[in-house]
């Protein structure tokens, strides 16, 4: 509120900020919407375009019917996930860096997190099977965190590969994992070929920004794009979908979005049914 002011900002605004040790930086502000606007405003219910256009033509809240303030908590929970469109680039590293690459957004609604992450994973194209196999090649540094993500996909029944040094921790645990090379001259099967024979639904590949292992982790990501099998750069991303895998037991409602936003209790919590992308219908 006190940047829109002191910057004279009438209608909207885009605030980039990082937080840093609890502390908050703010990056750049921008007099202008962003892709997350008609996101929020699917959630609250509020037309912030409309809302904002008429402020910028000289009508208050107050004269819209708005007080200032947060708005009030609702009882829904959205998750906004990434869509790529990396398969239809030949050639091209799906490594995410600050850059943006994603497509477009998809939006998954509903009353608890896990319901509604279920739900953003599997419209954006990165839910995994309930059963399966995933392959693991992941840097020195993300070596310990991956491993208690590989611990809950075998939990969960999964079938672990793994290339040469992430493999050789897994052992180390006495966690059952399939050894495949990362070297693609040096015989077969190797992880290009796991990954197109379709005998792994999902890859964790990480780097620490060394050209060296990005450039060896490209084949790896492209075969997974073309393949269109889920390749997960982040380990937080991987440690959801596990988490979601291992919550998919659970109901999910499927309700018009006017209904999840409502002060009534919940429908019919026994009700299952698939993600949506952002239409009103999560």
């Amino acid at each position: 509120t006190r940047i829109g002011l002191g910057l004279g900002v009438s209608g909207l605004m885009n605030v980039q900020y990082v937080i840093f040790q609890r502390e908050v930086f703010v990056l750049e502000v921008n007099p202008r919407a962003s892709r997350t606007v008609p996101f929020l405003s699917k959630v609250t219910g509020v037309p912030m375009v409309k809302v904002a256009t008429r402020v910028m033509l000289g009508q208050t809240l107050a004269e819209q019917g708005y007080e200032g303030g947060l708005w009030p908590e609702g009882k829904l929970v959205a998750v906004k996930a990434p869509v790529f469109s990396m398969s239809k680039l030949s050639m091209v590293d799906t490594y995410l860096g600050p850059e943006m690459k994603s497509t477009g957004e998809v939006m998954g609604v509903d009353y608890k997190l896990p319901a509604a992450l279920v739900k953003a994973l599997t419209a954006a194209g990165m839910m995994l099977p309930p059963k399966g196999s995933v392959l693991f090649s992941v840097s020195d540094r993300d070596k310990p965190e991956a491993l208690g993500i590989a611990r809950r996909f075998h939990e969960l029944g999964y079938v672990l590969y793994a290339t040469e040094g992430t493999a050789k921790l897994f052992e180390a645990v006495n966690l059952p994992v399939q050894v495949i090379t990362k070297k693609l001259d040096e015989g077969h099967p190797n992880v290009v070929d796991v990954i197109r024979s379709g005998q792994v639904q999902g890859v964790v590949n990480t780097m620490t920004g060394d050209r060296t292992p990005l450039r060896d982790g490209f084949e790896i990501r492209r075969a997974a794009a073309e393949h269109r099998v889920p390749c997960f750069t982040s380990l937080d991303t991987a440690r959801a979908v596990a988490e979601s895998l291992a919550s998919r037991g659970l109901s999910y409602n499927v309700l018009p979005l006017p209904e999840y936003r409502g002060t009534g209790e919940q429908g019919d919590a026994g009700t299952r049914g698939h993600g949506e992308g952002e239409g009103e219908t999560p």
